[in-house]
């Protein structure tokens, strides 16, 4: 698996999901084989105005590479400005959010809006492809509702001006998450362009990622919610895909050993009060299935002290044992 000029180990990637995929859930993933991991969305704004919290988000170490930058934004100059400081930095990978649905980004025309206007998304691309020295990619959606259906067009628009990738989620702004992740589309769009296409939405373990690669042709794929709670889903896929051995899910206490990791290393780049509550979404993901977890989530909730926490799981999984 090529991107412009980065190769990758495998075809399994992490999508950038706002609040979930900091530095300790990406290095988790990488540690399970994940291809390539992406950041969480960073403004471009934020970087442009030296915003110290959007450099932080945008922050990567050197046991996640490789590794994809993902920034947003709607003006032309800044976003390539920012992919030109960006020429500094880790990421051997530019992405460009055109797919966000939520509304405080897309009332600014940022993310899926971008799709609404083809003609400044082109821009957009062509600008930041001109200023950087990295492949960019672009990620969006099926349109932004069933009435404007445009991503094989955007596709084209993204490949005529200059990028080496696009990802594609299956689904429109106006269904968020919901409803079902029209592949086809995928489909159709690998049909266009002559870039690597990257499939997403709906892939929750190694069947649907099988799927969605017969169903699409799409040349690698891109895993979100999925992956919340479970890192071990792409050692799950690339195992599934490569019809080598067999995968063997975490044990219970494998997960909780896990989560005790996961927020020591959150605490370790955040400081104890924003780490546990942060961690808190995470802890719900990693338990959810789990005998008596609704307890636990509760729980979970109410307390601020790590030790706390730790002292709560130890009793959780104690208990689901006996």
């Amino acid at each position: 698996m090529k991107i412009g000029n980065v190769s990758l180990e495998n075809k399994v990637l992490l999508a950038p999901m706002a609040g979930v995929t900091d530095r300790p859930f990406r290095i988790l993933c990488r540690e399970q084989g994940c291809g390539l991991i992406y950041t969480e969305m960073v403004s471009a704004k934020g970087m442009h105005y030296n915003d110290d919290k959007s450099f932080k988000l945008g922050d990567i170490a050197r046991e996640e590479m490789p590794a994809a930058i993902q920034i947003f934004g709607s003006d032309p100059k800044i976003m390539a400005e920012t992919a030109y400081r960006l020429n500094d930095s880790m990421a051997c990978i530019i992405d460009i959010n055109m797919g966000c649905p939520a509304p405080k980004v897309t009332k600014n025309g940022e993310g899926s809006a971008l799709m609404k206007t083809p003609e400044l998304a082109g821009k957009i691309i062509r600008e930041v492809s001109r200023a950087s020295s990295k492949p960019v990619t672009v990620k969006f959606r099926k349109g932004w509702d069933e009435d404007s259906i445009n991503a094989v067009e955007f596709a084209k628009i993204a490949e005529e001006n200059g990028a080496a990738a696009v990802t594609v989620h299956g689904r429109t702004r106006e269904q968020f998450y919901s409803g079902k992740a029209d592949w086809e589309i995928i489909r159709r769009v690998k049909e266009s362009v002559g870039i690597p296409v990257i499939g997403n939405g709906d892939i929750v373990g190694a069947d649907s990622a099988r799927s969605i690669f017969q169903e699409t042709g799409c040349d690698a794929v891109m895993i979100g919610r999925g992956a919340q709670g479970n890192p071990w889903i792409f050692n799950e896929i690339i195992t599934g895909l490569k019809k080598e051995g067999n995968f063997t899910p975490p044990t219970h206490e494998e997960k909780i050993n896990t989560i005790i990791r996961h927020m020591n290393m959150l605490i370790d780049l955040k400081g104890e009060k924003t780490g546990v509550c942060e961690m808190r979404s995470h802890i719900a993901w990693y338990v959810k299935g789990m005998r008596n977890a609704t307890h636990l989530k509760q729980k979970v909730f109410t307390l601020w002290d790590k030790e706390e926490i730790i002292q709560l799981l130890r009793d959780f999984i104690k208990s689901i044992n006996e």
